[in-house]
């Protein structure tokens, strides 16, 4: 029965505590259809417009995505849906965009549907053949923009190659129509699928489905399925996994293999797969770095064992029954006796089927693909030992059986346990785990249920318990209950514990599940149903509530004790402290051990208990709270002022704020809020000696009080007292702004890597202490923002702009940099509206600089926010911000989506041509491009090449360029967040010859002051830097003159690095340089060259002699050691 919303109310105890409320949206059925019907009519009207078009496609996704769970409710729509976009795609009327529009539609529901359903409702029928055939053909595999037109039209293709006709029936028909002579059908749906197998998007999925469906047709297996498949063995034998062209097309062709093998017929595949397995053998999937070939090589290899085994059910294996009750229920005597003899004659059957050897490889593969790094791999390994097992005769079967097994010893990793965990359910699922072996597999599960791996600072092991889980959850539903019943105390328990004190929720949910599972099908858990009705799915999903609420109905361990004991503090002190100290002192080691675990725990959980007493309104959950009714009561001007009772709310805000880090961290920021919005709401009403002016006395306390808490070792109590400050009214802060502002500005200025989110609330605490007190051009610096201080303002929020602080949790420093990005904004615009003559044209060139480096650089957030707020000052007429370096040329981009790499880079790109933005926004990019991130770096490095380009033939604007590269390196030098970026951009630049210009001419200054900068990493002991200046030396050979020499000295100097690695490298890199740039060396000492660098060892000793003799045959001078002086 589904249920819109569940409510299962208070509990009724006696602490009147509340249950959760569980909460679920379960649809009734598709509601949009008058809407879906409208969206799809407007297609004609909207397409030429790219926005309105984008918000039609928007609106339809999110329609459809309410069904991703409940897909099965789109069924009796579907097909009125598709045919009205089916009218639109065929009509000849149709533009292009449209007709991609309307496949991009078909997609959404596809994705949400499925398209092994919703492919079905394609019409197929021979007329479609040829109009589909020819769409698809007039497709731009390349084209980014329309990959859905392709991935749905491959799918209709597929169902289109179902016609029950020869396909050469078409051929003739074709041939009588065209004068020119045309490909037959046949040869062009496998010249498509085959293009499209070797794409690097989507549609390259579909082009597998087309496969397995065409490649299946009789007319098509007779005479094209040999040759296919000698194309893909021939693919797969010549492709490497360290390409990602090559990667793309592995990852195709296995697809379509291991879709074709799992719905070809047996008859048919049989004769070619040992031929592919030989094939796969060779490849070595295993070994790959990329877990989905190796996904897709197990996939693979399953179905070929499948296709060795004769398609028939294990007689042997253990059947609990129908799973339809009223089929169990209806079993006649007869049918029973029957069943029971006819095992006999199809087991003898099966033992007398000889096995083929090659099913040997394919389960010592699949035992291999248990052990894998990922769990994608790991499951389809499992689901593939369940599968090709079902197949064997007993004995092998429980051989297999034996090595999943072994998968539980603890030299083993814990993938190897995670995976033998799935393959043991597969198994009993399966009913191929027979109650013969329950004896060996239980022991092994209840040791999966709590098994953890240490791993440095961290340990792993979630992931098997989660399993071993399933394992339990598999069994119930497997097994009669006089099967496990010798078993069920011990799953119960260790199920019972996992879902309560298990750390990782999904642990515990799956704990639940499980025991639930078998509390409803074996019946036999005791006290099943009290225990599932506390410790449900949902209500060990909470881990306060599974510590401190499930775990006090039973006494499991000591930590339970320190739970109970808030709940009963005086009997816990007076009866069971002392009946602990008795047992800790007793003969009985093991209640010794435990007597003195709870005498501790109890201890502890007494001694919070009394400073939870002596807190005053009950801890953290009353503190915002209580400020929150400090706030309303000032709001509603209550006649305290003068007031005791002011004093005590004073009391408790300024406690909280020096108590914060005694909070958890998930109520920190709630805290925070409601401390800012009650001392503001406080200082209005009860601080005003009389309107306007404050009193004194409090201001100078106040005051006082939050510059010194600015000074905290506690981090939180500085962002409280810097947040308190920038929440003060402007009569709190008038004559006081100097003092305060100095203050804050202090606290920014200290770069200490543990106060960061200090600094981050004081930078936006002096964009609010400014904004509060004005501006006027010749006020007083002490009470508003005037030309005496506006400057030292702007230089501290400016310098805020360059915190890169990292720890731990990453670039923590990008929190202070987003916050003065917004403070700058807002103190631009309020002294751009006041006294827009004190903002000298150097700050806001400043400022714009740096926030096109943010809006430059890699983080989409932060870009983002860099990028909004500049085209905001940018493009602000009330007021309008004076001074904007070359505002004409920018003020063309009104809006742009910044979190979208591929516009932001292309408009950041620009900037690079003004000279004043020229060195900030190269900076910025130079994380980008050279960063890790793949879409960052390909659109950055896009943009980048299409500005070099444009600038080719022009001299002077290169060599502006270079001059700003080198002050780049030049100033971070020692920077590495900038230099290894910085060396990677280079050799794309230098791989893409960008600087071809330079080539040209002999000795070109650019080269030999990159040499020089370079030179100085040498020293570094940082691999990746190492690395990447061996390519920018190997790129930097095309230069011509007396450079070329010192760039091979330097190379040949790293032939002989301390680091293996790095000899290695330089040794591989400098071969490859020589094979693509052929005028470094006399030809005829090139073979020599080539074949010493591809033998290089990494022995020292050897290295040396080998370095030597490479540079007689370059020419260069050999390096002597220098023998270091010691004093």
């Amino acid at each position: 029965m589904a249920l819109s919303e569940t409510d299962n109310g208070c509990s009724g105890g006696e602490g009147g505590e509340t249950d959760a409320i569980v909460k679920t949206c379960v649809l009734g059925g598709f509601s949009e259809g008058a809407e879906t019907r409208a969206l799809i009519s407007s297609l004609p009207e909207v397409h030429g417009d790219m926005g309105t078009s984008e918000s039609t496609t928007e609106r339809f996704l999110v329609l459809m995505n309410r069904y991703q769970e409940q897909p099965h409710l789109l069924d009796p729509h579907l097909e009125w849906i598709l045919n009205m976009i089916l009218d639109i795609v065929r009509s000849e009327e149709s533009a292009p965009s449209l007709v991609h529009l309307g496949f991009k539609f078909l997609y959404i529901i596809c994705k949400v549907r499925g398209y092994k359903i919703f492919m079905q409702l394609f019409p197929h029928e021979v007329a479609d053949v040829q109009p589909v055939l020819d769409l698809l053909s007039r497709q731009d595999p390349k084209d980014s923009e329309t990959w859905e037109t392709r991935y749905m039209l491959l799918l209709w293709l597929s169902m289109t190659c179902l016609i029950p006709f020869d396909l050469y029936r078409l051929d003739g028909h074709l041939e009588a129509e065209s004068s020119k002579p045309r490909e037959p059908i046949m040869d062009q749906i496998l010249a498509i699928a085959k293009s499209y197998l070797v794409v690097s998007d989507s549609p390259r999925d579909a082009a597998s489905v087309l496969v397995s469906k065409f490649m299946t047709r009789p007319d098509v297996k007779q005479k094209r399925l040999g040759d296919f498949l000698d194309w893909t063995l021939t693919t797969v034998s010549q492709t490497n996994d360290h390409s990602i062209r090559d990667i793309k097309v592995l990852d195709g062709v296995l697809q379509s293999l291991a879709k074709l093998f799992k719905h070809g017929k047996r008859d048919d595949l049989l004769q070619y797969a040992p031929t592919v397995l030989q094939c796969l053998e060779k490849k070595n999937l295993s070994e790959s770095s990329e877990a989905m070939l190796r996904k897709l090589g197990v996939k693979l290899i399953q179905r070929l064992g499948l296709t060795f085994l004769k398609p028939r059910l294990a007689a042997w294996r253990y059947q609990r029954g129908s799973r339809s009750l009223a089929a169990n229920l209806s079993m006649s005597q007869s049918a029973a006796a029957s069943a029971a003899v006819t095992p006999e004659v199809e087991t003898q059957e099966q033992e007398d089927y000889d096995i083929p050897e090659e099913v040997e490889t394919v389960i010592e593969n699949l035992l291999v693909g248990l052990k894998d790094k990922e769990t994608i791999v790991r499951w389809s390994a499992a689901k593939g030992i369940g599968r090709v097992t079902g197949r064997l005769p007993k004995e092998l079967a429980d051989e297999v059986v034996g090595s999943v097994l072994d998968c539980f010893s603890f030299q083993e990793t814990d993938n190897a346990w995670h995976g033998g965990c799935l393959a043991l359910a597969e198994l009993g699922r399966r009913g191929l785990l027979l109650p013969s072996r329950l004896t060996d597999v239980v022991p092994l599960i209840i040791k999966s249920l709590t098994y953890e791996e240490k791993r440095g600072a961290c340990s792993v092991g979630s992931n098997v318990r989660d399993a071993a889980c399933y394992v339990c959850w598999s069994f119930a539903r497997a097994y009669e209950p006089k099967e496990l019943e010798p078993f069920v105390t011990q799953i119960a328990s260790a199920l019972l514990i996992t879902a309560v004190f298990d750390r990782n929720v999904n642990c515990r949910r799956a704990a639940s599940a499980a025991f639930q599972e078998n509390v409803g099908r074996q019946g036999t858990f005791p006290h099943g149903i009290e225990i599932v009705t506390a410790a449900d799915y949902y209500a060990v999903g909470n881990l306060n509530n599974c510590y401190l609420n499930i775990s006090v109905i039973r006494e499991l361990a000591t930590k339970a004790l320190h739970n109970l004991t808030p709940q009963a503090p005086d009997y816990m002190a007076t009866t069971v402290l002392p009946q602990l100290l008795t047992m800790a002192v007793a003969m009985d080691l093991h209640g010794r051990h435990g007597a003195i675990l709870a005498c501790g725990e109890v201890t502890h959980a007494l001694h919070k208990y009394v400073m939870f007493l002596h807190r005053g309104f009950g801890g953290w959950l009353m503190r915002p709270a209580i400020c929150g009714l400090i706030e309303k009561l000032s709001l509603s001007k209550m006649p305290f002022k003068d007031d005791p009772v002011i004093t005590g709310w004073q009391w408790v805000i300024d406690d909280t704020i020096q108590t914060l880090h005694l909070a958890s961290s998930g109520a920190k920021d709630s805290i925070m809020v409601a401390i800012v919005s009650a001392l503001s709401a406080l200082c209005d009403e009860y601080y005003q000696a009389q309107t306007g002016q404050a009193d004194s006395q409090m201001q100078d306390v106040l005051v006082s009080q939050y510059i010194e808490g600015l000074k905290s070792s506690q981090m939180l109590t500085r962002c409280g007292s810097a947040l308190a400050l920038g929440c003060l009214p402007r009569f709190m802060i008038h004559s006081k702004l100097k003092q305060v502002c100095l203050k804050l500005m202090c606290t920014v200025s200290q770069k200490e890597g543990n106060f960061t989110e200090a600094r981050r609330d004081a930078v936006r605490s002096i964009a609010h202490v400014c904004v509060k007190a004005g501006v006027c051009a010749n006020g007083c610096p002490d009470s508003v923002v005037c030309s005496e201080n506006v400057a030292e303002v702007f230089d501290v929020l400016l310098s805020s702009m360059s915190d890169y602080t990292t720890d731990s949790r990453g670039d923590v420093g990008a929190w202070v940099r987003e916050a003065a990005m917004t403070s700058l904004m807002d103190l631009t615009l309020l002294v751009a509206s006041s006294a827009p003559e004190i903002l000298s044209p150097d700050q806001v060139k400043c400022m714009m600089c740096c926030l096109a480096q943010q809006a430059a650089e890699k983080i989409d957030r932060y870009r983002a926010h860099a990028g909004n707020i500049f085209l905001r000052l940018l493009h602000s007429t009330e007021p309008a911000v004076p001074h904007i370096p070359h505002r004409e040329e920018l003020e063309t981009t009104t809006s742009l989506n910044w979190n979208a790499p591929s516009q932001a880079f292309r408009y950041i790109a620009q900037l690079l041509g003004l000279p004043e933005y020229q060195y900030h926004t190269l900076l910025g990019l130079t994380v980008s491009v050279g960063g890790i991130t793949e879409s960052t770096v390909h659109f950055s490095s896009q943009s980048l090449f299409d500005y070099l380009k444009r600038i080719q033939e022009n001299n002077v604007a290169l060599e502006q360029f270079g001059d700003t590269l080198l002050s780049i390196l030049r100033d971070n030098l020692r920077n590495d967040r900038v230099s290894v970026p910085f060396l990677k951009m280079l050799n794309q630049m230098l791989a893409n010859s960008c600087f071809e210009i330079f080539t040209t001419q002999e000795n070109h200054q650019f080269c030999v002051d990159l040499l020089g900068l370079c030179k100085e990493f040498k020293k570094s002991k940082d691999i990746s830097k190492l690395s990447a200046c061996i390519a920018v030396f190997c790129g930097l050979i095309q230069f011509q003159g007396e450079v070329r020499k010192k760039v091979l000295s330097q190379l040949l100097l790293l032939l002989c690095h301390s680091f293996p690695v790095i000899r290695k490298n330089t040794a591989s890199q400098m071969y490859e340089m020589l094979l693509t740039y052929d005028d470094v060396i006399d030809p005829e000492v090139l073979d020599d060259v080539m074949t010493l660098l591809s033998d290089t060892n990494c022995d020292l000793s050897t290295v040396r002699t080998h370095r030597n003799q490479l540079c007689d045959w370059l020419g260069i001078v050999r390096p002597k050691v220098v023998a270091k002086v010691t004093l």
